[in-house]
């Protein structure tokens, strides 16, 4: 078993191979989008299409997994996930395009008995074999102990191991690029986070007096110390101005309501954009909410970072 511990392990020179095959289109489009409803209080808007970065491997997952499947170099990956993961679903893309096994250790064990939902049975087309593990155990997945014995059940000693949602220091220094592709561009910029990669990776590659805004899909409020220790973990301190706003998780992962799926259905129709309705329409719900409540002056800039499409049904 091994994971990425150096600052050398994935650099950008090392993913040059992965990203030969894999031909992502990056810096990935910045666009406007004209919007009343932001207009009206003096904000610009523009989208940040990581969306459109590769058809498979959608936007931050991307960023996330480039520099971990150099570092893997040809290993089988070990990941973990929930049922309706996307790092799952790219993972097992990258793996098949890449012709790396992998392996998806999934949260539930009562899902083991039950037919795949699109998402995991996707993940099982592009060849990723499925592990499901009980909720108990899934939440002590970072105890070594606990890991040790999760790789030697799936067979994978010699697996290269990435977290959950992708984020590890190598991640987060690929996202860094994120942060580097809007400088001087944007005044804020605002993403959905799950697990605090991308954020970290952003805030680190802008520019000074430039800020970040997570948006938590999870709730719990536990999200601040993940992207603090992450920065730790990749950069040794603290970098760049973020922050998180709480309350757009809508009760959860995974979870939505008709209220959101209505705000997102119209921004579709308004954008010509596919919004997925996990993450991206909950940051775009919450950058609404905070144009509307005054939280940013007149005159401000603010891109907000499309960080996926919508998943397979």
């Amino acid at each position: 078993m091994t994971s990425p511990d150096t600052p050398e392990a994935g650099s950008a020179a090392g993913a040059g191979p992965v990203r030969g095959v894999l031909r992502p289109r990056l810096p990935s489009p910045l666009r406007e989008a004209v919007d009343e409803r932001f207009a009206r209080h003096g904000v610009r808007l523009l989208l940040k299409r990581d969306d459109l970065i590769h058809p498979e491997l959608i936007g931050n997952k991307w960023r996330k997994l480039a520099p971990n499947l150099a570092a893997a170099a040809g290993r089988t990956v070990l990941t973990f996930g929930g049922a309706y993961s996307n790092h799952l679903r790219a993972t097992a893309a990258a793996g098949r395009l890449l012709g790396l096994p992998t392996v998806g250790v999934v949260r539930g064990q009562e899902l083991a008995g039950r037919p795949l939902n699109p998402s995991l049975a996707r993940c099982a087309a592009d060849g990723m074999r499925l592990h499901f593990i009980d909720r108990s155990t899934y939440r002590r997945k970072g105890e070594p102990e606990t890991l040790a014995a999760l790789v030697r059940a799936t067979g994978c000693e010699e697996a290269y191991v990435v977290p959950e949602g992708g984020s590890n220091a190598l991640a987060v220094r690929g996202c860094a690029a994120l942060g580097e592709e809007l400088r001087g561009l944007a005044d804020v910029v605002v993403l959905a986070c799950g697990t605090g990669g991308t954020l970290a990776g952003l805030a680190a590659g802008l520019s000074p007096g430039q800020r970040a805004l997570g948006v938590p899909v999870v709730k719990g409020g536990f999200l601040g110390a993940e992207v603090r220790a992450l920065q730790e973990q990749a950069f040794g301190g603290p970098r760049g101005d973020w922050a998180l706003d709480d309350r757009f998780h809508f009760g959860g992962y995974a979870r939505t309501s008709a209220e959101l799926d209505a705000f997102a259905a119209d921004f579709e129709q308004r954008h010509a954009l596919p919004v997925e309705r996990l993450y991206v329409a909950k940051s775009l719900y919450g950058l609404m909410t905070l144009a509307g409540e005054g939280a940013f002056p007149r005159g401000t800039t603010v891109a907000a970072v499309i960080t996926g499409t919508p998943g397979p049904s």
